[in-house]
């Protein structure tokens, strides 16, 4: 007895201490699936798929510069195929600028591409603004409106944009071909879809703060969305430069032909040596490499950017 009596306070103390919730140790398996550490047949699958993307994607492209820098003497299908020539020239490029003006060609195409580019980025920005972040009646209607222009293909409004080109005594000019591209329902979106990420508590906060129409669209909506400008502006770049279709339909006067409709004819002229072909291919080809490879940074790390800015 008087041993329990003496181990009382010991028991009480016990008692009252609090509990420690137990902490349950993470079940760990040697068989469970890490994404950062994939397992050896993951690792090589990966790599099969980059090297089958990469043969796909760059294989054609290698494929024409290897064919535009080979010689007459060399077997452009020799097969197994060899891509680096074994007496490269640059003869195949001279004749080309030699029988199409191609800096004139460029010219043209430089001209209406870049026209593009700032007409599209100006207007998309504005009509995605006043969809995105403004009220009034109507609204979804003209949302309505542009999401039914993309189900139908621009091949069945070429014969009504000729017509109103015509009408307008357009044809057979470069402005003709640029009017089409001055704005696309595709980009007005996208600029709306990034209005809409910016809160609507920083564009109140503009307006109480006597912020203008323009001064909101300035110092608040535009470097929220620059990103989203950049895209557009590429893609507009690159879809105005690779036009064919359109230009082959408005122009007729071979001096004002743009650069992918005259190095076309180089199919016809000289149709028998592949070589000037796809030299030709490549000279339209090389400006959108590079713009692309110079304005990358700026295009992915436009995508990127989420933070609210202004």
């Amino acid at each position: 007895m008087s041993s329990d009596v003496d181990n009382l306070p010991l028991q009480a103390a016990v008692a009252a201490e609090p509990t420690r919730p137990h902490k349950a140790r993470p079940w760990r398996s040697r068989r469970s699936f890490d994404m950062q550490r994939p397992t050896l047949a993951g690792l090589v699958g990966r790599y099969l798929l980059l090297v089958l993307l990469v043969v796909l994607s760059v294989g054609p492209f290698l494929w024409q510069l290897s064919t535009s820098l080979k010689s007459q003497d060399e077997d452009i299908y020799a097969f197994p195929p060899k891509l680096v020539p074994e007496h490269p020239t640059l003869h195949n490029y001279t004749d080309v600028a030699r029988l199409v003006p191609v800096l004139d060609y460029a010219w043209h195409s430089l001209l209406i591409a870049s026209a593009t580019v700032v007409s599209q980025v100006v207007f998309a920005t504005l009509a995605g603004y006043a969809l995105g972040c403004l009220r009034f009646r109507g609204k979804r209607v003209v949302v309505a409106l542009l999401l039914s222009t993309l189900l139908l293909p621009g091949e069945v409004t070429l014969t009504s944009q000729f017509l109103i080109i015509k009408n307008m005594g357009l044809a057979n000019s470069l402005l003709g071909v640029y009017l089409p591209g001055v704005i696309g329902a595709v980009n007005v979106l996208l600029m709306m879809t990034a209005c809409r990420a910016i809160p609507s508590d920083v564009l109140d906060a503009a307006i109480v703060d006597g912020a203008s129409t323009w001064q909101r669209i300035r110092h608040v909506v535009w470097p929220n969305v620059r990103g989203m400008a950049s895209v557009v502006g590429l893609f507009s770049f690159i879809g105005a430069w690779d036009d064919f279709l359109w230009p082959l339909i408005v122009l007729s006067d071979p001096a004002k032909y743009t650069l992918t409709v005259g190095m076309s004819f180089l199919h016809s002229t000289m149709g028998t040596d592949p070589r000037q072909v796809a030299a030709g291919t490549m000279i339209a080809l090389i400006p959108i490499i590079v713009i692309f490879a110079s304005m990358q940074r700026y295009f992915f790390k436009g995508v990127e950017s989420g933070a609210v800015k202004g």
